[in-house]
């Protein structure tokens, strides 16, 4: 990414301190522990949820939630409203589960079929199939295959297309924002995406044919 002026960089900041979260960010950066919780409430359940798709068990995915709010609070001093703090946040979460890959080797199969509500709302997985992507088959499907045949989609991307499908389609974060996130530029997060979209209309396309057919 090209590099900003100091001026542009000031400017940017300012832009960056009317998020509400950053304003928590700030507070919990003088000693407001209320406000950390604050954000930790926020976060908790969805960076879990993400965690959950790019790692083995529930159990990783809780303990690596943890660990992004315990990096959060140990740099809370030096910290600089330099982004969102969703966009921090996420990067922090994309580091972890990319050490976390690494360390164990490629993710197993997980289990993700359950019910479609909770905390967390509808599943990334029903949120892309509901789009208006075209992916879907036209007989109407009931919830549980749904979420079988998405989900076997998902589990074919690459962990960088995973990623950078649930902060778009899940977290509903722009290409830039992503990008920060990711370490990308946001025409390399538009052609990641694209790739992702293709392998998926790949993937689905046989059980498209199949939905056709049985009609």
């Amino acid at each position: 990414m090209p590099t900003k002026t100091p001026s542009e960089q000031s400017a940017e900041q300012s832009g960056f301190l009317r998020d509400p979260e950053v304003q928590l960010m700030l507070r919990a950066k003088e000693g407001d522990d209320e406000a950390f919780g604050q954000l930790v409430n926020v976060y908790q359940d969805r960076l879990a949820n993400i965690f959950r798709h790019l790692v083995a068990g529930q159990e990783a995915a809780e303990d690596l939630a943890q660990e992004v709010f315990l990096r959060i609070y140990r740099a809370r001093n030096g910290y600089q409203p330099n982004a969102r703090f969703s966009t921090w946040l996420f990067r922090i979460a994309n580091n972890l589960a990319s050490n976390a890959r690494r360390s164990k080797g490629r993710r197993k199969e997980v289990n993700l079929v359950g019910t479609a509500s909770g905390p967390m709302g509808v599943r990334p997985q029903e949120q892309l199939a509901i789009a208006k992507s075209g992916l879907m088959p036209t007989r109407q499907l009931d919830q549980r295959e749904l979420q079988v045949v998405v989900q076997n989609a998902i589990e074919q991307l690459s962990d960088r297309q995973r990623m950078a499908v649930l902060l778009n389609k899940y977290e509903e974060m722009s290409y830039e924002d992503i990008g920060q996130a990711m370490e990308m530029s946001p025409s390399a997060v538009k052609s990641l995406l694209s790739r992702a979209r293709e392998n998926l209309r790949q993937i689905l396309e046989p059980y498209m044919q199949l939905g056709r057919d049985s009609k």
